[in-house]
């Protein structure tokens, strides 16, 4: 675990005793950090399991998310898919560890790179690039396979739970380097003019007012314009960037796709609906790694519709 920042005269308030299970949870993974690489891909899958048994909402919303994105599969694989999901999600739990605590040298052993001249080739062009990436299983450790091959800059949701933010931050900066706020569209338009290169995640639940509704699955999903609305002031380049874990446990593919020709266009809709196009491509491709467990489409085109989840 980190050091507190006992500067910051807040400080003591994360010692609060409703916060303690908050750190026992840290503390736990910092030891399960000297468990054995091969070791935590056996109990990946188990731990992912025991949390598909007691977190029951999280539960519902693979079913709900699974059962209108694939509504032509048998119920039978969906149950299939939605165990093979949770036990990918408890790969991934012990995937964070990795990315925090574990070795440069096993993050070199395990990469499996495609395609990074198209990186090379974006940032060539001097303005900058935009990651384009989704909610994997694989979403941290993505970052250190990343970070071995450009320096760059996360752009990240703040928790609502301070100790959890408090390590979140430490560990992914110490990693990683400095990371923007979602909000902070100033500092990343510095960022990118400077030519760096920004790390984003559009495929998350956005507010009403905050994005347009575009197509995932089928279904209408309202989604961020944050990533287009950059690259129209900047002009920066858009690189998809997909990180998916081997079915035999040799490793991870690293694939950087050519940047998108053509983008932003005129028509802001259709830019925002070809991003759901790629994201869910992807999802398609690697349903059981793909990270259902966030309410997508929570937010709905009419705002007195019935809730598109139970909770």
């Amino acid at each position: 675990m980190s050091k507190l920042n006992t500067a910051n005269p807040a400080w003591w308030r994360l010692l609060a005793p409703q916060h303690w299970p908050t750190w026992l949870a840290f503390l736990t993974l910092r030891l399960l950090s000297l468990l054995p690489y091969s070791l935590m891909l056996k109990l990946g899958p188990i731990l992912g399991r025991l949390l598909m048994s007691v977190w029951g909402s999280r539960r519902s919303y693979v079913d709900q998310n699974l059962k209108c994105c694939f509504p032509e599969m048998e119920k039978s694989k969906r149950l299939a898919l939605r165990k093979k999901n949770f036990e990918s999600l408890g790969i991934g739990l012990f995937e964070l560890v990795v990315s925090w605590w574990g070795r440069e040298s096993l993050i070199t052993e395990l990469s499996h790179v495609k395609g990074l001249e198209h990186l090379e080739a974006a940032k060539a062009k001097g303005k900058g690039v935009i990651l384009l990436c989704a909610h994997f299983t694989t979403l941290e450790i993505s970052g250190r396979f990343l970070r071995q091959h450009t320096e760059f800059t996360p752009i990240y949701r703040k928790s609502k739970n301070p100790v959890a933010e408090h390590q979140i931050v430490y560990w992914r900066s110490r990693k990683l380097g400095p990371m923007i706020h979602r909000k902070n569209l100033r500092n990343m338009m510095r960022t990118l003019r400077k030519n760096g290169v920004i790390w984003m995640l559009p495929d998350q639940n956005s507010n009403r007012a905050a994005g347009i509704f575009a197509k995932f699955f089928g279904i209408e999903a309202s989604t961020s314009t944050g990533l287009s609305r950059l690259a129209q002031f900047t002009e920066s380049a858009i690189v998809p960037f997909r990180v998916t874990r081997r079915a035999k446990g040799d490793g991870y593919d690293i694939c950087f796709f050519p940047a998108l020709e053509n983008f932003p266009s005129a028509d802001i809709i259709d830019d925002t609906q070809r991003i759901n196009d790629i994201i869910e491509s992807w999802a398609r491709e690697y349903p059981e790694q793909y990270l259902w467990i966030h309410r997508r489409f929570r937010t709905r085109p009419d705002p007195d519709a019935p809730l598109f989840y139970d909770k």
